[in-house]
């Protein structure tokens, strides 16, 4: 067959490193070190911990895969999933506009538990999450619009990331990878309605979703069947997901266009639905020279999509609901300048962040409505105390790949990450960061974060 489906299975099954141009290898390997921050930012997260303890419980303490925020060992399926877990909790984790998906936090604890236990090198490693990334990302953009509206992409495209990545590292063939698709969409969750309530449900769809890319990849090794046309099938993931799905977008330019190399950084710790009025506000802010008491109304103009997301969140009740309020996350870019883990934790219900987060309306705009998802323009009009209305604009909010973070940001990040949490000292990510960035290098995948001695 030469359906959609079975081109994309088949470009995962072949994908080769020599095939990857140098610099989508070393946008990997800068995505890598950056999601490697977001998993130790995991260490002692309430939610994060409650997953970890039932991947220890289910599966042990011994094993060939690195559980990194305790630095034990379980297999890779349960490793994956505290992993996958772990690096989505900071809402630091990278992007990708076009298809509204968060590939990292899915593609690399699968690929890393599963490079462990198979001894693969960096090499290897990387080709499989580059493998994950164009898959995810295409599959996200397959879905459309219509499906982020209810569905949480990360959750269900990241299945299918997820079992392309550990489908390379096992050798899948074409059909063996095509059935594990099968597996893995049939799978596929992943709801908003966690966010009304501030419940824990964003950990749980992206450690679901990683390990059962991981599950469908194995099977599939083993003989296990899946849907043959799981994407564009009668019954399959857009009849059941979708009222806008494309099917051309699942091979869109597969290996001349690299989707991976198109992946955003965060830079606030916060929805990335948040950050391009964010930066607009800013901008605003330092080019008039304002403070936060001369702000009378904030008006972010935004996408239909942040409506969707954010809408619903109207007074957080815990830190990590309050990264879904754009009215919390302007007051905290207008009172500090960045919206960063520390900022969240010891601001986001004070009395000046409540008054500045009152003064903030979402209102939809045509033009970054347009424009989204390929592009998130952020537009701000600001009212001032003295009866001035000031425009602000930003057309690629810092992160972007045309507004990237250097090599040199992105490890500073790592470390802010991993002293907010305290789930390693400045020595040890240091140390891991600095081992990280030569990854390509690497014989054979080991532990990223040693255990202390």
């Amino acid at each position: 067959m030469n359906s959609p489906t079975a081109q994309l299975a088949a470009f995962a099954a072949s994908l080769r490193f020599d095939a990857i141009p140098a610099p989508v290898v070393r946008k990997t390997e800068d995505l890598l070190v950056d999601w490697f921050g977001s998993a130790v930012a995991g260490y002692g997260s309430r939610p994060v911990e409650s997953i970890t303890r039932f991947a220890l419980a289910m599966g042990g303490q011994a094993g060939p895969s690195e559980v990194i925020i305790h630095r034990l060992r379980s297999s890779p399926y349960l490793a994956a999933m505290a992993n996958a877990a772990a690096s989505h909790v900071a809402e630091q984790d990278d992007v990708h506009n076009g298809s509204v998906f968060h590939p990292g936090t899915v593609v690399f604890p699968a690929a890393v538990a599963v490079a462990q236990a198979l001894g693969a090198s960096g090499q290897q490693l990387l080709t499989a999450s580059v493998a994950g990334y164009e898959v995810g990302i295409r599959v996200g953009e397959f879905l459309g619009r219509s499906h982020y509206k209810v569905f949480h992409t990360t959750g269900t495209a990241g299945t299918l990331a997820a079992a392309a990545t550990v489908g390379h590292l096992l050798g899948l063939d074409a059909a063996q990878m095509q059935h594990a698709f099968g597996s893995a969409g049939t799978q596929s969750a992943g709801l908003w309605e966690f966010l009304r309530t501030a419940a824990d449900s964003k950990q749980l769809h992206t450690a679901h979703a990683a390990a059962a890319g991981l599950l469908a990849a194995y099977l599939a090794k083993d003989g296990f069947t899946g849907a043959a046309q799981i994407f564009e099938g009668a019954q399959g993931m857009a009849a059941g997901m979708s009222s806008d799905a494309k099917p051309e977008r699942l091979t869109d330019a597969l290996g001349t266009r690299w989707a991976t190399a198109e992946t955003s950084f965060k830079y606030h710790a916060s929805c990335r639905h948040t950050h391009p009025a964010a930066d607009a506000l800013l901008q605003v802010m330092q080019a008039h020279h304002l403070k936060p008491e001369d702000l009378v109304r904030v008006v972010a103009h935004v996408h239909q999509g942040a409506i969707d997301v954010l809408g619903p969140v109207l007074n957080p009740s815990t830190v990590h609901q309050s990264k879904f309020s754009m009215g919390t996350v302007l007051a905290l870019v207008a009172r500090f300048g960045h919206a960063g883990l520390a900022e969240f934790d010891r601001h986001f219900q004070d009395e000046v962040t409540q008054q500045l987060c009152d003064r903030v309306a979402m209102v939809l705009d045509a033009e970054v409505d347009a424009a989204y998802p390929q592009r998130w323009i952020g537009k701000v009009t600001v009212h001032t105390t003295d009866g001035r209305v000031l425009p602000g604009r930003v057309d690629e909010p810092k992160g972007d790949p045309g507004n990237t973070l250097s090599r040199a940001e992105i490890t500073a990040k790592a470390l802010r990450l991993a002293a907010f949490s305290g789930g390693a000292t400045p020595t040890e990510m240091q140390t891991a960061v600095d081992a990280l960035w030569g990854v390509a290098r690497w014989p054979r995948v080991g532990a990223l974060l040693e255990r202390s001695l």
